[in-house]
């Protein structure tokens, strides 16, 4: 169980000036955008007014669904890397938005209410009314997220000729019920690719950078990577990947605080970081 108090969101206040997400400079000759979509837990006041969950309810949620401690890992590899890699942080709840989801029929995860805008709960649960409308979030938050981060892959291209887009995730070391592909191998380090969009050669930097953290798997439980629409299944000179970290290797779970695996976590990275 959480160490957090269920007063945690008192703890972090959203106001009006709160930056829902930052791009946060690397080195200039660097292509490498580290993307993390998913470590943060704030929600403004009246996103939360259209979460049934109670508090306590909501904690635990957050507990489960939250990758916590991944800007810490990007953050530090980032420190660690030359040239140092340039860092995209979204720093409200993916229970606002789900950035990495399609914001249409072709998400898969609308069929456990998960896709932009989170219907249900990571154990099937009610989280918002199912007639909720997803529209004014994805125009209030989804579309200027998708926006800034296709200017900030466009500033790598103009900037060396390629952009390799890293995603840092976690994930619990049991399946959730909400988990569609949840009953395959659950490694170590689970790595996500895109036919078009992962080289090898990026796969298997990512495959010996990180060895030292146990095995590596390919898309199991979770594949695929994030690239903006723009660039997507377009232009090869977008190159993504996808690194899921299981959560018993660096913290306690659920939602509790890290250990000594994300110093290890984060060398690696920046090992990844530094190799392509």
């Amino acid at each position: 169980m959480s160490c957090r108090s269920s007063s945690l969101a008192l703890e972090q206040p959203v106001t009006e000036s709160t930056v829902p997400f930052e791009l946060l400079p690397g080195d200039d000759r660097s292509p490498v955008l580290l993307h993390v979509p998913h470590s943060a837990r704030a929600i403004p006041g009246d996103v939360r007014a259209g979460i049934v969950l109670d508090d306590a309810g909501l904690e635990r949620e957050l507990d489960h669904i939250t990758d916590a401690h991944t800007a810490e890992i990007a953050e530090q590899a980032a420190a660690l890397a030359g040239p140092r890699p340039w860092r995209f942080v979204n720093r409200l709840s993916r229970l606002v938005v789900d950035p990495e989801r399609f914001p249409d029929e072709r998400e898969e995860m609308l069929a456990v209410g998960m896709g932009a805008v989170y219907t249900r709960t990571t154990h099937r649960e009610e989280l918002r009314a199912a007639d909720t409308d997803p529209g004014p979030l994805v125009e209030r938050y989804f579309r200027p997220y998708a926006r800034a981060m296709t200017e900030a892959v466009a500033g790598r291209l103009a900037a060396t000729g390629r952009a390799v887009v890293i995603d840092v995730h976690s994930y619990p070391t049991r399946a959730l019920p909400y988990e569609l592909h949840g009953s395959g191998p659950r490694p170590p380090v689970c790595l996500g690719t895109d036919s078009f969009h992962t080289p090898p050669d990026l796969r298997e930097a990512a495959r010996t950078a990180f060895s030292a953290c146990g095995a590596t798997g390919l898309d199991s439980p979770f594949s695929g990577t994030y690239v903006p629409l723009e660039y997507y299944g377009r232009d090869r000179r977008v190159s993504a990947l996808m690194v899921e970290i299981r959560r018993d290797t660096y913290m306690t779970e659920p939602g509790g605080p890290a250990g000594p695996g994300l110093d290890r976590l984060a060398t690696a990275l920046a090992e990844l970081v530094a190799a392509v």
